[in-house]
């Protein structure tokens, strides 16, 4: 049986079209062992940098 680890990548962008990230803003974040937990700490991630219009995090699976 294999399993997923889930991890939570993103950074700030340098624009809104959300194309390139701004070097050196990359955080990767994880893993986790099931996405549950991926969700709940992807929310604490975005919650705290909901000012910040260019900034986006997602939730990647392995």
């Amino acid at each position: 049986m294999q399993t997923s680890r889930f991890w939570i990548v993103g950074g700030e962008y340098a624009t809104t079209a959300f194309e390139k990230l701004i070097e050196g803003s990359e955080k990767v974040i994880g893993p986790y062992a099931d996405r549950r937990t991926a969700e709940a700490a992807w929310r604490r991630l975005a919650e705290a940098s909901r000012s910040q219009a260019c900034v986006r995090f997602t939730i990647a699976a392995e």
